[in-house]
């Protein structure tokens, strides 16, 4: 399918001053014509080879001769989308928890349980992807955990679809026994050289994700999808150093979540009373005389709630003034 085709002549100047007009005489030798071409402003797919379709892109050249057949050559090139992997879609993580119950006719075994996490959505090829999982094995048979990168190849044509899946990376956990449980604490699993994410194609589509999933003998397979999006734009070093950190403070695996956010300190109003606060108002003038003036001011400003970081000094000038004082009694000075 042809869904973008650019003609250019170059121009043609003679050789022969007395050609006829409209004709071009091109003398034997080697002749060269420099030309160039913009590609269209509008998206375009990335270069793709597929088992049902591709995407290629080339510059063809035809050379016409009089009462001979014409001449022709093509030269492909490469077109690469550029997908920044560094926008905060591409950098959320990615999570899900999954369990399930073997059956055999009327007995039934424990629970599997499975919980997985990667620190982001988007990778580029040649990166390694971290995966943080927890797999519970309550059953009554050996089980294996596993992960793998598959490719999805969706091609479309004549209002019909079809789906291409291809297995990229794959990686084997410890075997599980009954009643053991297996935690991966950034397992490496790193991705091979393998064409961008293409999301925009009207005629193809290619995704990636990553399958976590525990190979159970005998039954169906328990298994956690999370989607990946592989770009050509590498993380940025603020944007690693940040995930990574995320990546530690999230390991909650039972729930899967993101750490709870801490709770906010009582007010001032559930603290001290207001028969509190107005107690210590009340100071007697005895107590006043014996311990001075100034026991008065800190006492009446005991319980009082600091103020807002938004509030301004009402007298800036006397604090200015206090100061220069202080500047003016130090010995140093």
């Amino acid at each position: 399918m042809v869904y973008m085709c650019l003609d250019y002549c170059p121009p043609c100047f003679s050789d022969d001053d007395n050609s006829e007009e409209g004709l071009t005489t091109i003398h034997s030798g080697r002749h060269e014509y420099a030309f160039s071409l913009e590609l269209p402003q509008t998206p375009l797919a990335t270069s793709f080879e597929g088992k049902h379709g591709s995407v290629r892109y080339w510059v063809k050249a035809e050379l016409h001769r009089p009462w001979l057949l014409p001449m022709k050559t093509k030269k492909e090139f490469t077109v690469f989308e550029h997908i920044d992997i560094n926008t905060p879609l591409l950098l959320s993580p990615q999570a899900g928890t999954k369990d399930k119950t073997l059956c055999c006719w009327f007995c039934t075994s424990g629970p599997i349980s499975l919980s997985a996490k990667i620190e982001r959505k988007g990778y580029t090829p040649g990166e390694s992807i971290q995966i943080f999982a927890e797999i519970e094995n309550c059953s009554s048979r050996m089980v294996v955990p596993k992960a793998a990168i598959y490719q999805t190849q969706t091609f479309y044509a004549k209002g019909k679809m079809k789906d291409v899946k291809q297995l990229v990376a794959n990686l084997r956990g410890e075997s599980l026994s009954s009643g053991k449980t297996e935690t991966w604490n950034g397992k490496m699993l790193k991705i091979p050289p393998v064409s961008p994410s293409i999301l925009d194609c009207s005629i193809i589509r290619v995704e990636y994700s990553l399958m976590v999933y525990v190979d159970i003998p005998g039954a169906i397979n328990l298994s956690l999808n999370l989607p990946l999006v592989i770009g050509t734009i590498p993380l940025h070093p603020f944007g690693s150093r940040t995930s990574s950190v995320s990546s530690q403070c999230s390991i909650s695996w039972l729930g899967m979540g993101l750490p709870e956010r801490p709770e906010a300190p009582p007010s001032y109003a559930e603290i001290v009373t207001e028969e509190q606060r107005q107690s210590c108002l009340d100071v007697p003038a005895a107590r006043e005389e014996l311990d001075g003036p100034l026991f008065a001011y800190i006492h009446e400003f005991r319980f009082q709630p600091p103020p807002l970081y938004s509030e301004i000094d009402p007298n800036p000038d006397h604090a200015s003034r206090t100061e220069e004082r202080r500047l003016d009694a130090c010995p140093s000075r």
